[in-house]
Formats: C-alpha cells, structure tokens, sequence
C-alpha cells in the first residue's frame, strides 16, 4: 500500500526521467541543425605521364635528314611559365559560358588543380622537350648554360588562356593558349628570336569539371609537342 512519502518518491523519480529526456531531446536537437562539415573539392592533375598530343605534321620545307627521332636536339632554359587574367597560384578550373556571357570567367566550386595551371603547362613544356633534348628550369638553367661557353636558347612562355568553354549547356571545349617567345642570351642580354602564339582547342567528352581537366590536359600537351616542332623548325 502505497504512504505519502512512497507517491511522493516516485514523482519525483518521474519528474526526474521527464527532465532527462527533454535534456537528451534538447541535446539531439542541437545537434541536427549543427553545419554539416563543407563537401572536400575534387583534385585534378594532368595524370600520372605526359597526355598523348595528336600528331602535328611539319611542312616539307621544315624537314631536315639530318634530325631523326632518335638524334639529339640542343639544351634549351625553360624560364618559369606566367600566366594573365588570373590570380597568381590560383588553382581553380575556370569555365566560361560562351552562350550566355563569353567575358566571365567562372570557378568550378568543388574543383581543384593539383597545382596552379601555369605549372602544370611548364611540366608539360619540360616533358615533351625533354624526350629529346636537356630542359633547364628558370635563371639558373640559363646561368649554366652561360657558364658552358654556348649561347642558350630561352623559351619564355605566358599563359593567356586556361578554360572550359561551353557553347552549350551540353557542348564544351578546352581552350589553352599560350605566348612563346624564343631568345638568345649572351652576356650582354637576351635577344629575340621569334614570337608566336598556339591556340589549341580540345573537345570535352563530358560537360563537367571532370570532361574539362581531360580536355585542358590533352589539349596542354598538344601545345607543348607544336612548341617544341617550332623550336625544331627555328634550327633550336
């Protein structure tokens, strides 16, 4: 038979588990409407080699019997690689929508490079070079070649344009264009050789950062093997 003072113990027993369950409650609450941790961006790079460039035929008047696949070209300095219209060491992959405002470039928001753009074409540049020649990198390169008592031949190069462009929703295209300039450096300064700008286009096979950072790789290493035919054709 339940006292007074028994009814009483077991109110407060119940209030207490009723005041627990609303903290517990309160707590679960609390911790539904907390931010969700922000989404990692994808990374991309130009993959694990040097992308396959489409074959480039040089003109019958460039040709010379005297360079075959296998003989070897004169060192060149790679001076490092600068880019225009972005931020310097930017790693974003830009697009731009042809089809509704060409002038702005856009930012993937989850999509990264690797490293920015300007030294990921700078591999690719040493890579397709280097398959037949020695490629050094920056001033250095070019102070050692001084010290070896030749004339070095310098490669500058500016990256002017590094995107994904859609002409459709659908329908995109990587765009790269590079600025190469071609100097010989003396010990009384550099002087220009030639001067000229690759435009090279590569279809995307999906309408996403992930068709675009293909495109712009391929589309990189098609650059690169014209440059290094243009160096061959300058005798370089």
């Amino acid at each position: 038979m339940f006292t007074t003072k028994n009814i009483a113990a077991c109110a407060c027993c119940i209030s207490a588990r009723g005041l627990f369950g609303l903290i517990l409650a309160a707590v679960l609450a609390g911790c539904s409407v907390l931010p969700a941790p922000p989404t990692r961006a994808v990374v991309f790079d130009f993959g694990p080699g040097l992308a396959q460039p489409q074959a480039v035929t040089a003109p019958a008047s460039a040709a010379s019997p005297s360079t075959g696949p296998a003989s070897a070209l004169p060192p060149v300095a790679l001076a490092e690689v600068s880019t225009t219209g972005v931020p310097e060491g930017s790693t974003a992959v830009l697009y731009r929508l042809a089809y509704a405002n060409a002038q702005q470039l856009r930012p993937y928001g989850q999509a990264r490079w690797s490293q920015p753009p300007a030294q990921l074409v700078q591999q690719a540049l040493r890579d397709q070079m280097g398959q037949r020649r020695a490629v050094l990198l920056g001033e250095e390169g070019i102070a050692q070649l001084l010290d070896n008592g030749r004339p070095p031949t310098v490669v500058r190069v500016q990256l002017e344009e590094f995107s994904q462009v859609f002409s459709a929703p659908d329908a995109s295209n990587a765009l790269v264009r590079l600025r190469a300039s071609i100097g010989e450096s003396t010990t009384g300064g550099e002087k220009l050789v030639a001067q000229r700008v690759f435009v090279v286009q590569r279809p995307a096979t999906t309408a996403d950062a992930v068709g675009g950072t293909r495109a712009l790789a391929d589309a990189a290493a098609q650059a690169a093997a014209e440059l290094e035919q243009w160096l061959e054709q300058l005798g370089r």
